[in-house]
């Protein structure tokens, strides 16, 4: 998956940018129960197992 689209999509989910670090971009969901922070490297594309990974430290729904 393009990491654009991925972005997107946490956006969409009500996640929010929470810090830029040297190789990632560091997301939070405000809505969860738990406050963690997930990275998200800046590769162009990231794998499929990847993307679930990152939703669901996340709590939502990987996209379609």
């Amino acid at each position: 998956m393009k990491r654009r689209e991925l972005v997107r999509h946490l956006l969409q989910e009500g996640c929010v940018l929470s810090r830029e670090g040297g190789k990632y971009s560091v997301f939070m969901n405000p809505k969860a129960e738990m406050k963690k922070e997930v990275p998200v490297t800046r590769h162009n594309e990231i794998a499929d197992f990847t993307v679930r990974k990152i939703c669901r430290d996340l709590g939502i729904n990987p996209p379609r």
